[in-house]
């Protein structure tokens, strides 16, 4: 009898403890929820957006006697401790780059390899005997790819502080630079650092 009491009573706890618990939506224009020792969103968007503002104020990207340039994503390296993927902060980039009108973006070669793979298994196709079954001049010709003029790539570095017994600080700094891609020149390099403190037994990661 006392051991159905004990079941009975655990099994209720279970499923007291599993009750409705309240989901709201972010307001990502006006977040004020409370930081984190690790990167977020806003943190990627304020290093994003700042970088921006760099780029277009250096006005390098306004091409002699007009037109746009030609630009890829090179390598974007990511030396933290945390699972970054660095094309959430490159999204951002490469999207008010183009929205800019002074840069398009190829999506045939990339730091990670083509960020379209169709554009070249289209030519393995055109190159193959299944070439037959497509009608005649829709596969892209040889010779038709734009090289890239510019490559955008970058970093982003991580470093742990003892601030003190009880606290710790936490700085990340996001670095991007331009390439010219024909000479080797860098166009331009911006590095911004988003600094946090927090306590010690928060983790970054």
């Amino acid at each position: 009898m006392k051991v159905r009491v004990l079941i009975s009573f655990f099994l209720l706890s279970l499923l007291a403890g599993c009750g409705p618990v309240e989901t709201k939506n972010i307001d990502i224009v006006n977040d004020e929820g409370k930081a984190v020792m690790g990167l977020d969103y806003r943190d990627f968007s304020q290093a994003a957006s700042k970088m921006l503002q760099s780029m277009f104020q250096a006005g390098i990207l306004q091409k002699e006697g007009g037109g746009r340039y030609v630009m890829t994503t090179g390598r974007i390296v990511n030396d933290t401790m945390q699972r970054i993927d660095t094309d959430q902060l490159m999204m951002k980039v490469e999207q008010e780059l183009t929205n800019s009108g002074q840069v398009v973006m190829t999506a045939a070669v990339g730091g990670k390899g083509a960020p379209d793979e169709m554009i070249y298994k289209t030519r393995d196709i055109r190159d193959s005997d299944v070439a037959d079954e497509f009608k005649e001049g829709t596969l892209a010709a040889k010779h038709q790819l734009i090289a890239p003029e510019l490559s955008i790539s970058g970093k982003i570095i991580q470093r742990d502080i003892r601030y003190d017994q009880k606290r710790q600080q936490v700085e990340y700094y996001f670095q991007l630079r331009i390439t010219d891609l024909t000479t080797g020149l860098v166009f331009w390099q911006k590095e911004e650092v988003i600094g946090k403190r927090g306590s010690s037994k928060s983790v970054s990661w």
